[in-house]
């Protein structure tokens, strides 16, 4: 994804807002809480496609890999929406992708922007591989996980 991203390229869209404790030395959003938002949206998303919790699964998707983009500052106070979509479906992991965006002000933006509601922040990628919560062996996705997630892939 690129720097032009926007939220229409994620077909999830979960709101969320900034913290005082998020920001850092600087007066903006530490770059560990960008992580903590992905990966909270991700669980949160699991939780509600599925109706069940992600620990109440069969298997638990656990972080193989994860990076971020930094785009634009973000700080408290702040609304911001995390962008969700998924790059690759594996039988035994998922490579989402995803987006943080901050909720403008009105007036913030130019008159040229004034369409507008949100400016990129970051642009996030993170792999799942799913294990057996007690042999920690690589298992395939469970069912009411991929069904979910096969709901968002760009070729559904």
């Amino acid at each position: 994804m690129a720097a032009d991203t926007d939220l229409s390229d994620f077909p999830v869209h979960l709101p969320t807002d900034t913290r005082w404790a998020d920001n850092d030395m600087f007066g903006h959003l530490n770059n560990a809480v960008y992580f903590e938002l992905f990966d909270t949206a991700i669980n949160r998303w699991i939780a509600e496609a599925t109706g069940t919790g992600p620990l109440e699964q069969s298997a638990r998707g656990v972080v193989a890999e994860s990076s971020c983009r930094f785009i634009s500052e973000v700080g408290f106070p702040s609304s911001v929406i995390v962008g969700l979509g998924i790059e690759r479906l594996g039988s035994k992991s998922v490579t989402y992708s995803l987006g943080l965006f901050r909720q403008t002000m009105p007036g913030e933006l130019d008159e040229g922007d004034a369409d507008a509601d949100a400016v990129l922040a970051a642009l996030g990628r993170w792999v799942h591989v799913y294990v057996d919560p007690v042999s920690r062996q690589t298992v395939p996705i469970p069912s009411a996980i991929r069904a979910a997630l096969e709901q968002l892939t760009p070729h559904a």
